[in-house]
């Protein structure tokens, strides 16, 4: 199974959602904590292609997007895949 990060900041909401879909598909989870910045946000901008909201995730290294986007591929069936590709 592939190891999913995912930048995430205190009290998001969408992060929380996403956290909870991915913990229960028991996937390994790299969780990267945005919220004062730093070089995890700068690091993230730049894997995202400038994308500045939160939560963004990652399958390996493939950038899935935000908490919608990995709603919508479990939705469609083809989240599990890529996590097991």
């Amino acid at each position: 199974m592939k190891t999913v990060q995912i930048y995430t900041k205190a009290f998001c909401p969408y992060c929380a959602r996403a956290l909870k879909l991915l913990r229960g598909k028991n996937v390994e989870i790299d969780e990267i904590d945005i919220t004062m910045g730093g070089s995890g946000r700068a690091e993230m901008l730049s894997r995202s292609n400038g994308q500045t909201t939160v939560p963004q995730i990652f399958i390996g290294d493939a950038h899935i997007g935000g908490s919608d986007e990995l709603a919508a591929l479990d939705r469609a069936g083809k989240l599990d895949p890529l996590l097991m590709a």
